[in-house]
């Protein structure tokens, strides 16, 4: 790890509490409502999925696979992963410790904008494709800085900006194939002072006729092409 991850590590538990501490509840519920209705289906029960960036582990901890991993920077997140989650301690630009073709899918949420550059993304992406198997997906949910504007940079930590077009790109240029793009998907955040019941959010994720009014994420799906 070197001297700039090595700083960012430190820096992370700090940002973490002070974002997620007071909505962790909350969040837990919001995200089993997501895999459920969403996310599980890309994911084979008896397969391998890793999340990167998986911070406190809303995904990780609620999908259902043979094997969890977790992969982030902060070294608090191990503590909030359920038993069996592996962690994985590490600057996810540098060569991941997984086999080769291990992977049946790999998620990732409000993660890529939070890499120092696009280099940085480049790479990542590459290790990506590389751990998974052939025909296994990379499901990729983030902030369309098409619809968000100054909003998006509201974040200290929010380096790249990205759209659903330029994510689509990125993983082509790596090796991906398309499977699914959705420019408007989620609100630009699913917890606030105030949280809606979640109801609320099971109603709206089967009425994608109204995602074009209030979504601000993307969700875009890359496939490794089964050749």
């Amino acid at each position: 790890m070197d001297g700039a991850s090595r700083e960012l590590s430190d820096e992370l538990p700090r940002q973490y509490e002070r974002r997620f501490a007071a909505q962790e509840d909350y969040r837990g519920r919001v995200w089993r409502v997501l895999v459920d209705a969403v996310f599980q289906r890309y994911v084979p029960a008896s397969g391998a999925v890793l999340e990167l960036g998986c911070g406190w582990g809303e995904f990780i901890n609620q999908a259902r696979a043979a094997r969890r991993i977790g992969m982030d920077l902060n070294p608090e997140s191990r503590r909030h992963l359920e038993d069996g989650v592996e962690f994985l301690y590490q600057d996810c630009s540098e060569p991941w410790p997984i086999d080769d073709g291990a992977l049946d899918a790999i998620f990732t949420s409000n993660f890529f904008e939070h890499l120092p550059d696009k280099a940085s993304l480049s790479r990542t992406l590459r290790h990506a494709l590389q751990s998974l198997k052939p025909g296994g997906r990379l499901i990729c949910l983030g902030p369309n800085i098409r619809y968000l504007h100054g909003a998006y940079w509201d974040f200290w930590d929010h380096y790249i900006p990205l759209t659903d077009k330029s994510l689509v790109e990125a993983l082509e240029l790596a090796g991906f194939e398309i499977e699914r793009c959705v420019p408007r998907f989620l609100p630009y955040t699913m917890s606030r002072e105030r949280n809606p019941p979640l109801w609320t959010l099971q109603v709206y994720l089967h009425m994608p006729f109204v995602w074009p009014l209030f979504g601000k994420q993307f969700l875009v799906i890359g496939r490794k092409p089964a050749r």
